[in-house]
């Protein structure tokens, strides 16, 4: 295969008829495991229940733009701030996880903002001009939420003095935990994954302030999925998350089971764009 053509094009080529699935969001390599059980059950029953070319495995490493928007698309997790915005129109919505992780609260999730535990400041007004990792311009807890809290404090004026773009949750809390930024906003439930399965990273980190909450990251599909298949995902998805002997993964993966929270509460994410937007702070600067 030609390494040098782009992912979505390499993607293609490597594959037949075979549409993807990916859970990518929280899939830390300690929890690849119980990913790839809860995938594992979900592929039987969506074969079991007539869908045709569903993947054996789950694909990783794709960048997740050319993954939300393949055509062939089957099942994955995505940001609710790009499915109201860039990914409107292009993706169906499936469903939403809940979480028993603090600062989730049913089918909603908040983000976490993480400062050094040093650190003395005690509010985020005491953090004009410090420097942010910033996981993706698109998140929308590292980036919306983060946005809906600065504004009110930034007077339509820069607040960061620098602003990195990490590339992950979790390279944002290492730059903090390193040094290298002084906050990072991290959705709630990799601040506990991290507490958990990286107790030393944790430990030197504080939760300084928490956003507003949002409705968590959503399970969609491909826009050309059909009726038949969207159903039947949708009844694998429930058996699921009701399997006894999926409990253990559940459990690792922090997952409380599925919520019917519809599409349309997903415009809060375009809310806290306008809030910020009405106080002249469009983009986290």
């Amino acid at each position: 295969m030609n390494a040098q053509l782009p992912f979505a094009d390499r993607l293609t080529a490597a594959r037949t008829a075979t549409r993807i699935a990916a859970l990518p969001m929280y899939d830390l390599p300690e929890l690849e495991e119980a990913n790839d059980q809860i995938w594992t059950a979900l592929g039987r029953r969506l074969r079991d229940d007539g869908v045709a070319d569903v993947p054996k495995r789950l694909t990783r490493g794709a960048p997740l733009t050319a993954l939300w928007t393949d055509p062939d698309l089957l099942l994955t997790q995505a940001c609710g701030y790009p499915l109201m915005t860039a990914l409107a129109g292009q993706v169906r919505f499936v469903s939403t996880p809940r979480y028993g992780a603090p600062g989730c609260r049913g089918p909603f999730h908040r983000s976490a903002v993480v400062v050094r535990v040093l650190e003395r400041g005690q509010g985020l007004a005491e953090l004009a001009g410090a420097r942010l990792a910033l996981n993706d311009q698109a998140s929308g807890t590292g980036m919306n939420l983060l946005r809906a809290l600065i504004a009110p404090l930034a007077g339509g004026r820069p607040f960061f003095s620098d602003v990195e773009i990490t590339g992950s949750h979790l390279a944002s809390a290492e730059a903090v935990a390193g040094g290298n930024a002084d906050l990072a906003a991290l959705d709630s439930v990799t601040w506990a994954h991290l507490r958990r399965l990286r107790p030393t990273l944790a430990a030197q980190l504080r939760v300084l302030a928490w956003s507003a909450e949002s409705p968590g990251l959503p399970l969609i599909t491909a826009r050309n999925t059909d009726e038949a298949t969207l159903a039947a995902i949708s009844r694998a998805l429930a058996e699921v998350m009701r399997d006894p002997r999926l409990a253990g993964a559940r459990r690792e993966l922090l997952l409380d089971g599925l919520s019917d929270l519809p599409e349309a509460r997903y415009l809060s994410a375009l809310h806290w764009k306008r809030f910020a937007a009405d106080l002249d702070y469009p983009e986290l600067r």
